[in-house]
């Protein structure tokens, strides 16, 4: 039924995928929206729940397939030059949405501090595929989209570490696992830039050739290698997924044009079936059970804790307000905070079940916001689509008006030729034709 349901939604998706680049529709939104009417809890055609180990499993993969593709399009030299703002978002604007989100879930939803900042690390990172309309854009300035899609590629990775020593800390834990966060950290590194540069350097020995073919096939051989061996190795896997990519950027062009558009459509494949799994969690049940103030802490949490952690972290950063907005406004929530917020369910900690129904709400608030309005605001910075519609009504008559005016000086020109033409076959010049009597000195 899963995959029946999965078939007719991405037919639908397609059939409606034209009107959706154009407006406010989302096929995002259309998965989310089509798994909660499909789920257990409304009409009971899916079977799914939190613990299902293919919610967890699904929403791993398409974040990893999303990172990996998002890290080809930032080589490395680009990420060097432009480390900045990027920089900016990361180094202030990342702990500052969780410290501003814990303050929300302690005052607001009446969380306790341990939890307050658990839930406020796994809400921090941000998700670039619901602002696709905006990265992928390019009348949107390139600075803008580079900080985007670095930070998004980014912050996953960078807000592990705190999402699971808050969860120690909430679970009363004394170890806290530092040293082998560091461990995983700087292992998930070093996978995601070896096995690229291994793969592209056996590539281009005289021994090795890639087919036509087979070309698009290096970059998924390069990722599912990344992949299996992080989790054999228990690396992590965000942070290796957006090294790997990043690495087949800048060593490997020819791999990465290869791969490109084959593996954009892998990971809009996994991100929409992933979608559609999470909508099925959610239920009216489910959505009944949080209360007033948590449907407040998830709004605010979206409205209130990126744009005033972004707007500290982006001053005399020389960023137009345009630009500034856009930025703060898109911090969607996406898989990995879902992938974090099963972790809290797995870890079974006292207010485990109340974190995971804050941080579902929020992420199906951000996921209908976010992805329903990247269109909009890519318009925006469209220059042409400042200018009032009179103007370019003025500026078509204008133009038409010059052209019958051209028309029509042509038409004289050419009755004036075809006379004297005829008056030199006669054997004489037009009478209406006053010649010079005295030519002209240079």
């Amino acid at each position: 039924m899963l995959l029946l349901s999965f078939a007719v939604v991405l037919l639908a998706a397609v059939l409606v995928s034209a009107l959706a680049h154009r407006t406010i529709l989302s096929t995002a939104a259309l998965f989310l929206v089509a798994g909660f009417v499909l789920g257990e809890g409304t009409t009971g055609v899916l079977h799914l729940r939190a613990d299902s180990p293919i919610v967890a499993q699904l929403a791993e993969l398409a974040l990893f397939a999303v990172l990996f593709t998002d890290g080809m399009r930032v080589g490395w030299a680009d990420l060097r030059s432009a480390w900045r703002l990027p920089g900016r978002a990361l180094g202030w604007g990342l702990p500052l949405t969780l410290l501003v989100t814990a303050v929300l879930a302690h005052y607001v939803a009446g969380l306790d501090w341990a939890e307050a900042l658990l839930i406020g690390a796994i809400l921090a990172p941000t998700d670039p595929v619901f602002a696709a309309a905006l990265v992928g854009n390019d009348k949107v300035p390139a600075r803008l989209r580079h900080l985007l899609n670095v930070e998004s590629g980014v912050n996953d990775g960078l807000a592990l570490p705190f999402v699971v020593v808050l969860l120690a800390v909430a679970a009363g834990s004394d170890d806290l696992h530092l040293g082998e966060l560091a461990t995983e950290l700087a292992v998930g590194l070093a996978i995601g830039v070896l096995v690229p540069l291994l793969a592209i350097a056996l590539e281009r020995t005289r021994f090795f050739a890639a087919s036509a073919a087979y070309a698009p096939l290096n970059g998924v051989a390069i990722g599912l290698l990344v992949l299996a061996l992080g989790k054999a190795t228990h690396g992590n896997l965000f942070l290796a997924a957006f090294a790997a990519g990043i690495t087949v950027a800048t060593f490997g062009p020819r791999e990465r044009v290869a791969f490109e558009h084959f593996g954009e459509n892998v990971a809009e494949l996994l991100k929409l079936a992933a979608l559609l799994v999470f909508g099925a969690l959610i239920s009216p049940g489910f959505l009944g059970e949080i209360s007033w103030t948590g449907w407040v802490f998830a709004v605010l949490a979206i409205v209130v804790a990126r744009p005033l952690a972004l707007w500290v972290s982006f001053l005399r950063s020389g960023l137009s307000l345009r630009e500034q907005a856009a930025a703060m406004w898109f911090g969607p929530k996406g898989f990995a905070s879902v992938v974090y917020g099963l972790l809290v369910l797995e870890a079974g900690i006292g207010a485990a079940d109340e974190v995971f129904h804050l941080v579902a709400l929020t992420i199906v608030i951000s996921i209908l916001a976010h992805s329903s309005t990247d269109v909009v605001v890519a318009r925006a910075f469209d220059e042409s689509a400042e200018v009032p519609h009179w103007h370019g009504v003025l500026r078509r008559i204008r133009r038409n008006r010059r052209t019958v005016v051209v028309r029509g000086r042509r038409a004289v020109v050419g009755a004036g030729k075809a006379d004297t033409g005829r008056a030199s076959r006669d054997g004489g010049a037009d009478e209406s034709v006053t010649p010079d009597p005295q030519p002209k000195a240079k």
